[in-house]
């Protein structure tokens, strides 16, 4: 049995516009509905969510032949769950909160195995499909697509050197976490905020590396797709549940 191919690092690569969901349900048969909904991608937050490991492989079965590809929000810069995740059968990570190309170069090597890498070696888990998979040591760098994560004016200060980084395949900006660090908490469209996101994003274009946000205003999300931003999150599955449900009701006044 030979590797899987990674669809999403390939379409970013080709700037291909992906358009993805976020995800904090923690649920297998959620992710089961929203697999063929259309998304190229879905991002699942162990940072923020109740995600562990064990509900991580359920919701990674719950998406296999669907259209979206999965990510994986690690809680932080940790090659322990770094690690673990990848040994769930991840293919693609989002680092939160990297400041420098220091960091950058920390969660790539996390991802790699010796002697380029600090990756813990094991012959039989579910990302080689029980070792079934049998070139995935030879082939596993080429799958991985590492993304990280820019949340501050200080990762703002350093996203050329950040994006320079070898190993690292795609820049993603957080205004949720930048546009508080601005001192605008709350206001991610705040015009400061966007300015700042759309300035950092001409930086790592100029680096080669493709880019990435998530936000829930339709506006800002047709704005950074015109501006060339490759993988853009429009959304989450909390919110819609929350507000669709609101909406439902609303009818009913």
């Amino acid at each position: 049995m030979e590797i899987e191919k990674n669809r999403f690092k390939r379409a970013i690569q080709k700037k291909q516009k992906q358009i993805g969901l976020w995800t904090g349900l923690a649920n297998h048969l959620s992710m089961e509905i929203l697999k063929d909904s259309g998304f190229e991608w879905i991002l699942i937050d162990m940072e923020h969510y109740p995600n562990e490991v064990p509900l991580l492989a359920g919701q990674l079965q719950a998406l296999e032949g669907g259209t979206a590809t999965p990510i994986v929000r690690p809680p932080w810069n940790d090659p322990v769950w770094v690690k673990r995740i990848l040994d769930q059968g991840v293919f693609s990570l989002l680092f939160p909160m990297i400041q420098t190309a220091e960091e950058a170069e920390r969660a790539v090597s996390s991802t790699r195995y010796p002697p380029t890498g600090i990756r813990g070696v094991s012959y039989n888990h579910r990302g080689n499909r029980f070792g079934r998979v049998t070139d995935y040591l030879d082939k596993i760098e080429e799958e991985l697509c590492v993304l990280v994560q820019i949340e501050t004016r200080k990762a703002l200060g350093n996203v050329e050197a950040i994006a320079a980084v070898d190993g690292v395949d795609g820049v993603f900006f957080g205004p949720a976490d930048l546009s508080c660090d601005m001192g605008f908490p709350g206001q991610l469209g705040h015009p400061d905020v966007s300015a700042a996101i759309l300035e950092g994003h001409e930086k790592v274009q100029k680096v080669g590396k493709p880019t990435g946000i998530l936000t829930g205003i339709e506006k800002d999300a047709k704005m950074f797709i015109e501006a060339g931003m490759s993988f853009v999150a429009v959304g989450s599955d909390l919110a819609l549940l929350a507000r669709g449900s609101e909406a439902l009701r609303g009818k009913f006044d």
